[in-house]
């Protein structure tokens, strides 16, 4: 295991390192992988309804301790973060640390503009959440994105799965999928759906079978643009 790459996961919520272990097993299975969790993160953030200057500091604190984190022969290769409303305080991480650094959505929404690319007023994505704090967050990467490469900016229809994360969060898995297929169900025709979190994963196999259009998970995507990133540096 000593030549693995050595990969740090920071996430916000203690549901999440789950589904991105599950996807770095399938993208990327020689990486070494760990994991950062601080659930208090996204409380806080519940509570204040902002990225504080206090958390900024924190995220601050996770990256360097994460990117620090060798056993005195393997050192971290690349790091990625599993917690998606916070994007501009993991932008600041990325601009302070010279290893890759992949925020939680940034590969299934380079796969989601290829995707619009071309389609009348831009397309249209059905973004699936069970956290409403991250609407405003991923719509507003998604469009910063689409403004970076050129593109006409999609239109964002969330959905956010009321009660999921709560049921998840209390042990109910199925309640938790229950609730994401009916937001699924909700939305009307798109071009791509993506779910948006990485703690909603799970439930992708079930959107899939209720929905015609593809059906991204953020986990997978990230994992397999963070494996490339690593890989172009090695």
């Amino acid at each position: 295991m000593s030549n693995a790459p050595r990969i740090m996961m920071i996430s916000a919520l203690a549901q999440s390192p789950g589904p991105a272990m599950a996807a770095m097993r399938e993208e990327w299975p020689e990486a070494a992988v760990h994991n950062l969790i601080d659930d208090s993160l996204a409380s806080d953030f519940a509570t204040i309804g902002e990225i504080s200057p206090a958390i900024y500091d924190r995220f601050q604190a996770l990256g360097r301790y994460a990117a620090g984190a060798n056993d005195g022969q393997a050192e971290t290769a690349g790091i990625l973060f599993t917690c998606s409303a916070f994007r501009p305080a993991i932008e600041r991480v990325k601009a302070n640390l010279s290893i890759p650094v992949v925020t939680p959505n940034e590969g299934a929404f380079d796969e989601v503009l290829a995707l619009c690319k071309g389609k009348e007023g831009g397309g249209r994505v059905g973004l699936l959440l069970t956290f409403q704090g991250s609407v405003a967050p991923l719509e507003g990467e998604i469009h910063a994105m689409a403004d970076a490469v050129g593109q006409t900016r999609p239109v964002i229809i969330p959905a956010v799965a009321t009660g999921a994360l709560e049921a998840l969060q209390a042990g109910d898995g199925d309640e938790h999928d229950r609730l994401s297929v009916a937001a699924a169900e909700a939305l009307p025709p798109v071009d791509v759906i993506v779910v948006g979190q990485f703690s909603m994963a799970r439930a992708a196999p079930l959107v899939r079978q209720i929905r015609s259009e593809p059906v991204l998970t953020t986990p997978q995507m990230a994992a397999r643009k963070l494996r490339r990133l690593v890989e172009e540096t090695r």
